[in-house]
């Protein structure tokens, strides 16, 4: 039986509200809250952010990147992988986005296994969706 557009975005809506109430979001969000509320986390992100930046912009207009310029960049990048709330983050990141992996190939294969889906497989000649 044909399905229409409403019924799939009605159906969307509520995989959306129990994917909103799985652990690894609600983790994500405390994790994300715990890094804003620590200054020097902040500080830390905010200077890699703007070295980089800089740093892209310098090499777009053709001038070399310096050594003393990439061991900077380098220490901030130490210091950021150690810091236990950017750790936390980037954690609950990883298990967020697994998630959404996992729900989009769930549905993907799906959509493979219909008779009038993607060739064998799966394989679409398309371009590939990603959540």
């Amino acid at each position: 039986m044909p399905v229409d557009t409403q019924q799939i975005m009605d159906a969307a809506d509520k995989l959306g509200l129990m994917v909103a109430q799985h652990p690894a979001i609600d983790k994500y969000k405390q994790a994300q809250k715990s890094l804003a509320e620590d200054p020097d986390a902040s500080r830390l992100l905010n200077d890699f952010n703007r070295q980089l930046m800089t740093l892209a912009r310098q090499e777009e207009t053709g001038m070399p990147v310096s050594d003393a310029q990439r061991h900077s960049l380098e220490g901030l990048q130490a210091q950021l992988a150690s810091h236990l709330k950017i750790k936390a983050l980037n954690m609950a990141q990883v298990e967020f986005i697994d998630l959404l992996r996992r729900v989009s190939d769930a549905i993907r294969s799906k959509i493979a296994d219909q008779p009038n889906g993607p060739g064998p497989g799966g394989a679409s000649p398309g371009p590939r969706t990603v959540m």
